[in-house]
């Protein structure tokens, strides 16, 4: 292909056709400031742009400045990025986003990380000439996520991931001019809407507008209160993010120092969520055995393929738009759910504390954790299983409150006997890495014999939609895995369509799985490090002295003095759900407005 010569602050330039000028002109380290652009390109999300129009540029023999995201290189184009002219656009395009923006920065969930903060001080905003109205909307607070389209500059990123990736279609831009916002149909509530609580609105937002649900200061009176054990459990993408919150590169495992700053901030037992993986594919594992096998023995009307159910996002998704399908996942429930019920039953009555007396919090990547842990199936007599679920943002930021040098913190183990964990449990943290654990633990049941090669590396890998078939010791096993709740939409449409060849499909509605999920370390459209965090699961996993969950002996222990077997009826009542039809959320709406 013939490339284009451009010239960009004097600098020549060999680019492809089709390529934008932001895109050329940082392959040569000329950054020009954005706000609405995004680019995830390892996942291939892109946002539609042209929006903000602070990255206006100057081109020679063109009247007008043009949006570099938006204009595509031509040949022979002499671009200028850093004219008085274009800098002085840029700071009266910025005064003019201030002038209907809320002053709260010190206040604000975001600042510090707010690229809008960021770009001002970069500008150097110190003044807005424009004065005027400022729109003003109500605050939406949802179980997850809260929405203050006060702090909303129309970067329609949010929109893109809702819409686009995510097929969810809860926010959308809606009137014009002045009162141009986006919000959702008819302006509801996000618990009338078919939000899945995903995150990655949160995650892609700009500034304060989209924020998650804060339970810090909870969880700080809690710690302080004597009355109560509280217990924590963390979750395996944790330690491949939080170093990021402290200057580590991405991908830096911290495990022993994410323990050791939680015991400081005086968790009375640290846990890790990959013990309650390895139960996970106990009973998923076995699930997925029992229906495969009652098929393969003529019982058609087994429903095959099996689904995984760790996410609940991916849970909601699939309530909201296929509750036609319940039947399909498996029953088992998350890792986080589990550990609940095992913690607030098992380990409850080995250290003699009553249930109403021990909390539950958890370390997560994923804001719909939050709203999991507060379904009413998940709660005995309204006391829950899981009280409190922080992001990993959340957590650093009270490791900061409490002012522990985190990078200092010596390395400690985790507690027993909920904090021994396999390798098998540690990838769950990224996409395939569910139904991989799954693999190694279905092979060695159903054909009795040793995994050779315990790392399927056909399983692994970031496109997003990917398909391998297993041998089974002369049994093909088809396998399925997507990760983005669009890729999962359209394998859901084929299982409809009755065009889905595959025995059993994993499912994360996150891009790369938890690993991107919504509560992490924002990484600002760059999706390398979402790559360098898998490659941190995979690396702990190697590590692991034992890597295959059947093999973890206190997962063994646990059955044999409480649990019995995986599917008996103690842990069919325990550790699995049931999944409801939760369309009628659009009906409510429809008949409201009516």
């Amino acid at each position: 292909m013939n490339k284009i010569k451009i010239t960009i602050d004097n600098k020549p330039i060999e680019v492809d056709p089709g390529t934008s000028l932001l895109k050329a002109a940082d392959t040569v380290g000329i950054k020009i400031p954005t706000l609405c652009y995004l680019h995830l390109e390892d996942l291939n999300i892109e946002n539609k742009p042209g929006g903000c129009r602070i990255c206006v540029v100057e081109v020679a023999g063109r009247r007008n400045l043009a949006p570099a995201c938006a204009t595509q290189c031509l040949d022979g184009m002499i671009v200028r990025t850093n004219t008085m002219r274009v800098l002085n656009a840029r700071k009266t395009v910025m005064e003019l986003i201030l002038s209907d923006h809320p002053f709260d920065c010190l206040i604000c969930a975001k600042s510090g990380q707010c690229d809008l903060q960021k770009l001002a001080q970069d500008l150097g905003i110190r003044e807005i000439h424009y004065k005027g109205e400022q729109s003003h909307y109500k605050e939406d607070r949802s179980p997850s996520i809260i929405r203050d389209m006060d702090k909303c500059i129309l970067c329609r990123r949010c929109e893109m991931m809702c819409n686009d990736f995510q097929t969810v279609g809860a926010l959308s831009g809606i009137n014009r001019g002045f009162m141009a916002v986006v919000a959702t149909a008819f302006e509801q509530d996000l618990v009338k809407s078919p939000c899945t609580y995903c995150g990655q609105c949160v995650a892609v937002c700009p500034t304060g507008a989209l924020t998650e649900v804060d339970h810090t200061n909870q969880i700080i009176r809690l710690l302080a209160n004597p009355k109560k054990t509280v217990i924590v459990q963390t979750a395996p993408a944790v330690r491949a993010a939080l170093g990021e919150e402290f200057g580590l590169e991405p991908g830096t495992l911290v495990t022993g120092k994410l323990v050791s700053a939680l015991k400081q901030l005086g968790f009375d037992y640290v846990f890790d969520t990959d013990f309650a993986a390895d139960l996970t594919i106990m009973e998923e594992g076995t699930e997925l055995l029992k229906r495969l096998t009652n098929y393969l023995n003529g019982d058609k009307e087994e429903s095959l393929p099996i689904l995984t159910s760790c996410c609940p996002a991916w849970v909601n998704f699939f309530e909201e738009y296929f509750p036609e399908l319940n039947d399909i996942p498996s029953t088992a429930r998350s890792p986080q759910q589990m550990f609940g019920a095992i913690a607030k039953t098992y380990f409850a009555d080995k250290i003699g504390v009553d249930r109403k007396d021990l909390v539950v919090v958890s370390i997560m990547p994923c804001l719909a954790k939050k709203y999991e842990c507060q379904r009413d199936e998940f709660k005995v007599d309204g006391n829950p299983d899981v009280d409190f679920s922080l992001s990993t943002r959340e957590l650093a930021a009270l490791i900061k409150q409490a002012n522990i040098d985190f990078l200092t913190l010596p390395d400690d183990d985790f507690d027993s006997p909920m904090g021994e964990s396999t390798g098998a449990g540690v990838i769950f943290g990224t996409t395939g890495g569910v139904i991989e654990a799954a693999v190694r633990t279905a092979y060695e049941l159903y054909t009795g014999k040793k995994l050779e090669k315990i790392g399927f590396e056909e399983l692994r890998g970031m496109a997003g939609i990917r398909q391998a078939t297993l041998d089974f010791d002369g049994l093909p096993i088809n396998i399925g895995i997507a990760h983005g709740l669009g890729n999962a939409r359209e394998l859901l449409e084929s299982i409809k369509a009755g065009t889905c060849s595959f025995h059993a499909i994993e499912i994360m509605a996150c891009p790369g799985g938890c690993i991107g999920g919504g509560g992490q370390p924002l990484h600002h459209g760059n999706s390398q490090v979402i790559v360098a965090r898998q490659k941190a699961i995979y690396q702990e996993d190697a590590s692991k002295p034992i890597r295959k969950s059947h093999e973890n002996p206190y997962i063994k222990k646990l059955y044999d003095e409480f649990l019995g077997s995986p599917l008996s009826e103690k842990s069919h009542h325990l550790l699995h759900t049931r999944y409801f039809d939760r369309s009628k959320t659009k009906v409510i709406i429809k008949k409201e407005q009516e």
